[in-house]
């Protein structure tokens, strides 16, 4: 069931979603080479508890860390440990906050370096089916018509979308309804 929110839990909810977007600003000018996967969960952590928020994935369900780091081919929740950035990967960053009791949950994925084309392209792919996903995410539009515009996008553009995991809503909860699949179907 998909809990309409009320004025004030917007507002914990869009605090708690700004800090989480500045936590990744602030991060973006250390993702370079060299830098240790375990320093960025550190300054990530330090960053929502100095901005007063709580980081949401440390000890959500067992998970050791702030931030669930990925690199290039890894999709998604990987445990951030002492390996190292290197010239031309791509790392992505998954993470939340929870401020006065509600919860944020997003990832972005940077380039290290300079990127070869094929990978900047993906990201920019990936990006952009991102926008068309939330310019359909309007009131009376169906989440199949969500979906179907992401996978629309990101098949036209010669890549395949994953489905084992889904976008969600969040609030009181860390994942929350409705679930967004990455395909769907319109109506």
């Amino acid at each position: 069931m998909i809990h309409i929110k009320k004025t004030e839990e917007i507002k914990n909810i869009t605090k708690s979603c700004d800090i989480l977007s500045q936590m990744y600003g602030y991060l973006a000018r250390y993702i370079k080479p060299g830098v240790n996967l375990l320093d960025l969960d550190n300054m990530a952590e330090r960053f929502i508890i100095d901005h007063g928020g709580k980081p949401a994935c440390k000890n959500y369900n067992g998970f050791p860390k702030t931030l669930c780091i990925s690199i290039n081919e890894e999709v998604v929740h990987g445990i951030p440990n002492n390996r190292i950035l290197n010239e031309g990967d791509i790392v992505s960053l998954d993470s939340g906050v929870i401020f006065n009791g509600y919860y944020s949950d997003s990832a972005y994925t940077f380039g290290v370096g300079n990127i070869d084309n094929k990978l900047q392209n993906l990201l920019d792919v990936t990006k952009q089916a991102l926008l068309i996903g939330i310019q359909q995410a309007i009131n009376g539009n169906r989440v199949g018509n969500i979906s179907f515009a992401i996978d629309e996008f990101v098949r036209k553009n010669k890549y395949k979308t994953i489905v084992e995991y889904t976008g969600h809503g969040v609030g009181k909860f860390f994942h929350e309804e409705p679930a967004v699949p990455n395909q769907g179907k319109k109506k």
